[in-house]
């Protein structure tokens, strides 16, 4: 029984069930909570002033700890660059091959297969003739012919930026190769993409080159985690009249608002290809970009170190698929190491430490 006039409030618990029903409670609930992510505990401002300036001192080394890492990390660059002079010798007889500038040996071209793969001498026999079977009934190909190409499809990061009417043009591209900025110059790395004599473009070689940085940002000098790339810039593609694929033309029909007559008005507007990587947008001096702009441009870079470390080192498993197996395994024991982790976040993708 309650007194006339009186009404009786839900509890707290009723009260929650309510709040949490409702999507803008739990909206503003759920941006109070990622502000406080990463906000101070109150601790360091309990703290005594002489433990304080104590704390200051140790922040000091840690930023002295930052310049140290930054001049390793200079010195693993000038590593890169005396062992890429290194592969290179590699890299050009790899690409001699894949175009057809040099016929290996038979002792370059033999390859022990994996203990499973191992086949008896009469079933090596038959496997031999039956290629040299198929060889004769078709015409004997030059080199490793879609080479690069093979290399870009089988590679996701890649295979989405090729269309199809990228492959003609890509079944011409020779050799990709990475180039290291020269001792005592800003550190950089160049991509040059070589094409052979082809109907689409006059170039022979097209470039990308990647600007970094290896030192700590002054006003956030604990952000330091090794090199960062800083801006990238293309190179101009000399298209032969007709021929440029980045390019496609669109009609529209358009209704003259006064006489009510239409018109068909042809356009040109940007077409998605391959050949788009040689355009990055360009980085304001002042850093200020836009969110498309800044993902474009993160992709880019992400397109760029991954050429870099994996395709160029290792195009032949890349081409095989073998590198893709072995990518997909890395992935699969990063992702059980992350589970397992009492201090993996998955809201986040990394490890959360208190």
């Amino acid at each position: 029984q309650y007194l006339p006039g009186f009404v009786r409030l839900p509890s707290a618990r009723q009260l929650t069930v309510q709040m949490m029903q409702n999507p803008q409670i739990l909206a503003a609930l759920q941006e109070r909570l990622d502000g406080l992510v990463g906000s101070p505990s109150g601790y360091m401002e309990s703290l005594p002033k002489v433990v304080k300036r104590r704390v200051n001192a140790l922040k000091n080394l840690q930023v002295k700890c930052a310049h140290i890492e930054a001049k390793f990390y200079e010195e693993v660059h000038e590593l890169e660059r005396k062992y890429a002079a290194l592969y290179q010798p590699l890299f050009d007889k790899r690409s001699d091959i894949v175009k057809a500038a040099y016929e290996p040996t038979e002792e370059e071209c033999e390859w022990k297969a994996d203990e499973e793969e191992e086949l008896t001498e009469e079933m090596k026999e038959k496997a031999k003739v039956e290629e040299e079977k198929k060889d004769e009934e078709k015409e004997d190909p030059k080199g490793v012919p879609e080479f690069w190409l093979t290399v870009f499809k089988n590679v996701d990061l890649l295979s989405d930026m090729v269309q199809e009417h990228d492959e003609p043009i890509l079944k011409q591209l020779q050799d990709v190769k990475v180039k290291f900025s020269d001792p005592g110059q800003p550190m950089s790395f160049s991509l040059e993409f070589n094409f052979e004599p082809n109907e689409f473009f006059t170039n022979t070689l097209l470039t990308k080159t990647y600007k970094m940085r290896s030192e700590p940002d002054e006003n956030d000098p604990f952000s330091f985690d090794g090199p960062e790339i800083m801006g990238c810039t293309g190179c101009t593609i000399d298209w032969t009249k007709g021929k440029n694929i980045t390019l496609k033309t669109i009609k529209k029909k358009q209704k003259h608002k006064g006489r009510g007559t239409v018109r068909t008005v042809t356009k040109t507007v940007p077409n998605d290809s391959f050949f788009n990587f040689f355009t990055p947008p360009d980085v304001p001096e002042s850093g200020d970009m836009d969110e498309d702009t800044e993902a474009v441009l993160a992709a880019d870079f992400e397109i760029g170190h991954f050429i870099r470390e994996r395709i160029v080192p290792r195009a032949v498993l890349y081409f095989t698929g073998e590198a893709i197996e072995d990518d997909d395994d890395d992935e699969g024991e990063e992702e059980g190491e992350e589970e397992n982790d009492p201090d993996y976040d998955p809201k986040v993708g990394r490890r959360a430490y208190c």
